[in-house]
């Protein structure tokens, strides 16, 4: 079994370095890739020009390919050294009070919910509306919004049209007009926002 690679990529070559301390599952990480381009031993034994029995041996870890072999094994699979030694990054799909970040302005306070959402499809927000306070005014765009009251009643303006929504009640717009939020209550407002794409 191989221990972890450290793969440097010069003058489009890679050199090879073993890590004594990190072991890395080489013949699981090729079964999975495998599968999921759903060939058989016979199949990738085909493409890459390696028997079936060296492949089975590698995919349950009793022997190590050569550098040149595993290219041609990912080759045949559709990726590469470099992709193939990456470490995988864990995609992070809950967040907690920690995480948040809280902008606290003059007339509202303002908690991104979900950190960097900027590079997702859509955009979250917290909006806290205290007595006579209001939102920033968003101009016209090509997305649409979601809003859903948490707590409170807010006043919802576009273009000079005002609509009053209460607790638990909820507003979905595009984002054609200019428009804003305002709490002439004196109970503090909470406003889930929703944008896509990311604008706030």
């Amino acid at each position: 079994m191989y221990d972890i690679a450290k793969l440097n990529m010069k003058n489009n070559l890679f050199s090879y370095t073993k890590f004594s301390e990190v072991a890395m599952d080489i013949g699981g990480k090729v079964r999975q890739l495998r599968t999921q381009k759903g060939l058989t031993l016979e199949e990738l034994a085909s493409r890459s020009e390696l028997t079936k029995g060296f492949l089975s041996q590698l995919e349950r870890n009793l022997t190590s390919p050569s550098i040149d072999s595993l290219d041609d094994i990912l080759e045949a699979l559709g990726t590469n050294l470099a992709e193939f030694f990456q470490e995988d990054k864990v995609e992070q799909y809950t967040f907690r009070e920690q995480d948040f970040f809280i902008d606290a302005r003059e007339d509202c306070t303002i908690s991104w919910i979900v950190p960097n959402s900027q590079k997702n499809e859509m955009e979250p927000i917290l909006l806290t509306l205290p007595e006579g306070g209001s939102s920033f005014e968003l101009s016209p765009h090509s997305g649409e919004e979601f809003g859903y009251i948490v707590d409170g009643t807010v006043v919802l303006e576009c273009d000079g049209k005002c609509s009053t929504l209460r607790r638990g009640e909820t507003f979905y717009l595009h984002g054609r007009t200019f428009h804003h939020l305002r709490n002439e209550k004196k109970t503090t407002a909470h406003v889930l926002w929703v944008s896509t794409p990311p604008l706030f």
